[in-house]
């Protein structure tokens, strides 16, 4: 719990030094005219939460997005832009707080990087659509945004907290340690948005509440791990909040990680609050609040997710981890094993 905390806060100081670094408002320049310029902003915002987060990423989409289109978003490229985000994320530790979690409970970040290859195959399908759409209702505007000087020192820090957070996962296990020494290091060469911290307690005590309660939550009642039950909580996760569906799979085990990590992290994008992403971008954008105009004008992120999953599944295969249960009775010796040893 305490990684989990120190590392919402931390990724939340994280995204404001990368926003502050300018590298965001300079990047309309480098986008194509007609709907190839809004697939390949889909694109950055999918590599942006690979390395970022996911909400972050979608935010820095949304703001990109209001400048192009002059203001003008239509309500599918939005659930566009919040696939991208999570589809970005799902494959890395650190795009997603659903993956930070299997980080945390001793997941290799390995584990879930196979996550992409269903991620990539979505891309090709909601990317498309969503800026297929977005050119009918508001072709993008071939805006050239000059003298901004990118603030290097800013993207400097961002690679500390980044650096510092994979170091102290597999040196301590506790990569929450690494994220506020790059953050106190930073301190040195630029100013910390501390004020940052204020914005982020609401949704961090709420998630950290939420996988309080799932812990709660009997194990044992779950349905057992399987690919069946994965493709489930994908939809599972649109409805009911993904990071206590992740804690819960977590502590029952068998699972693969990476086909999980898919499942519950792009699964969430098939309705506006089935993901934190989501969550963050209905503050810019409160017209996508509505569920029915959400899947009215978003209906492809479904049948991407359906197509992601079959790719993987086709491809890499089910390859499900340990139970929890199962390596802790290994571990237990016999009575015979006692006097062996003796």
């Amino acid at each position: 719990m305490l990684n989990l905390i120190g590392l919402l806060f931390g990724f939340a100081i994280l995204a404001k030094h990368f926003e502050e670094s300018k590298l965001p408002d300079v990047l309309p320049n480098f986008l194509p005219g007609g709907w190839k310029g809004g697939f390949v902003l889909l694109t950055l915002i999918f590599v942006l939460s690979s390395f970022l987060d996911n909400i972050a990423a979608a935010m820095i989409g949304g703001t990109i997005a209001r400048v192009v289109f002059k203001g003008k978003v239509h309500i599918g490229y939005l659930a566009a832009v919040i696939a991208a985000s999570n589809a970005g994320g799902a494959g890395s530790v650190v795009g997603d707080t659903t993956t930070t979690l299997m980080w945390i409970d001793g997941v290799s970040p390995l584990a879930v990087l196979h996550a992409f290859v269903a991620s990539a195959a979505t891309l090709a399908i909601f990317g498309v659509a969503g800026a297929l759409q977005q050119d009918k209702h508001q072709p993008i505007s071939e805006t050239t945004v000059s003298g901004i000087a990118i603030d290097y020192g800013k993207l400097f820090i961002v690679f500390l907290i980044l650096v510092g957070a994979i170091s102290t996962n597999y040196l301590l296990d506790f990569p929450a340690a690494g994220v506020w020494i790059g953050i106190l290091l930073g301190t040195m060469l630029r100013k910390t948005p501390w004020y940052e911290m204020g914005h982020a307690w609401m949704g961090t005590i709420f998630l950290t509440a939420l996988v309080t309660c799932a812990s709660l939550m009997p194990v044992e009642e779950l349905p057992a791990a399987s690919w069946q039950t994965a493709f489930s909580l994908g939809f599972i996760s649109a409805v009911f909040d993904n990071i206590p569906l992740t804690k819960l799979c977590l502590d029952q085990g068998g699972y693969d990680w990476g086909v999980l990590a898919y499942t519950v992290g792009f699964g969430g994008s098939m309705i506006w609050f089935g993901s934190s992403a989501g969550v963050a971008l209905s503050n810019q954008y409160p017209q996508i609040r509505s569920v029915a105009a959400y899947l009215r004008h978003g209906w492809y992120v479904i049948i991407a997710y359906v197509v992601g999953f079959v790719v993987l599944l086709l491809i890499l295969g089910w390859h499900p981890s340990p139970k929890k249960s199962d390596l802790q009775h290994s571990q237990i010796p016999t009575v015979t094993q006692s006097r062996d040893n003796r």
